[in-house]
């Protein structure tokens, strides 16, 4: 029992990206431990793999329309999750940095989601699929969302890597979409068009849906980077002094956004407080 309540609270104090490492390992165990269940009973159709993966039919979203994200759960061996959770420690941690939590899971299921409306649009249209049966599993759509997302934001972020030094985001980011491209010729077509779906989303909503948003945080940084301390001056003219209570409210006003923003993301302010900040910015 202390076992449990061990886990419980890491689970509970984690980061977000701790905690969909945590649940794709007991989605994984779990999914592990039924297959050597059936297995004894001689069925080799594991019941959480077929309910919830996603399947080539376009039919199958109205007998499973949870399957469309569910997918993203599920993985098929040990080498297949672990490549797929380290890589999700790495490029989730480092996108909360510039984003909130909030957004990276976000970014998590709606990558899976428009990477399996690829995944489907590839396995009914193209002739290559003609006559072939499949199903989707693995999260690397929801990274692959994560990941190119964060490079468009800073493309000119820089990681070191050992034995090569130093290398661009957006360098690293164009390998990975390049993998995708040329892997559309191989035997997991089906899959790299799917990690295709999830970064052409991670690259529009942090280009285009979200720019807004981006541009309010440019123009804040730089006001608060240039501010200075306000010198304590006594005017004689009313004018000048009603100039100054106003200027200390709006700080106030832009503090007390600031505060809501770091606490629980950006998308919980109201139109109004949107609408400040961003005139804030342009000033």
């Amino acid at each position: 029992m202390s076992n449990f309540k061990y886990f419980k609270s890491r689970f509970q104090s984690g980061t977000i990206v701790e905690k969909l490492i945590y649940i794709n390992i007991c989605i994984f165990i779990f999914t592990v431990l039924i297959s050597v269940f059936q297995d004894l009973y001689k069925n080799d159709t594991n019941f959480l793999v077929q309910w919830f993966s996603l399947d080539a039919t376009i039919g199958s979203l109205f007998t499973k329309p949870w399957s469309i994200v569910t997918y993203g759960f599920l993985h098929q061996g040990f080498i297949h999750i672990l490549f797929n959770l380290i890589a999700l420690y790495f490029i989730g941690n480092l996108f909360i940095d510039y984003f909130a939590p909030k957004q990276l899971l976000t970014f998590y299921l709606l990558g899976t989601f428009f990477g399996g409306l690829f995944y489907l649009f590839s396995q009914n249209y193209f002739p290559l699929f003609e006559g072939t049966t499949s199903i989707l599993i693995g999260a690397s759509a929801g990274i692959s969302a994560i990941f190119i997302g964060i490079a468009t934001y800073m493309p000119n972020y820089e990681l070191k890597i050992r034995f090569i030094g130093f290398v661009k985001l957006w360098y690293l980011a164009a390998i990975w979409v390049s993998l995708d491209v040329f892997g559309l010729a191989g035997g997991n077509a089906g899959g790299h068009f799917a990690h295709l779906g999830g970064s052409l989303f991670g690259f529009l909503f942090v280009s285009k849906v979200s720019n807004k948003e981006i541009v309010i945080f440019k123009n804040l940084v730089a006001i608060f980077s240039t501010r200075k301390k306000p010198l304590k001056t006594i005017y004689k003219s009313t004018n000048k002094k009603r100039e100054t209570t106003k200027s200390d409210f709006t700080q106030k006003q832009i503090d007390t956004i600031l505060d809501k923003i770091s606490k629980s993301g950006y998308d919980t302010l109201t139109k109004e407080e949107k609408e400040f900040l961003f005139k804030q910015g342009k000033n």
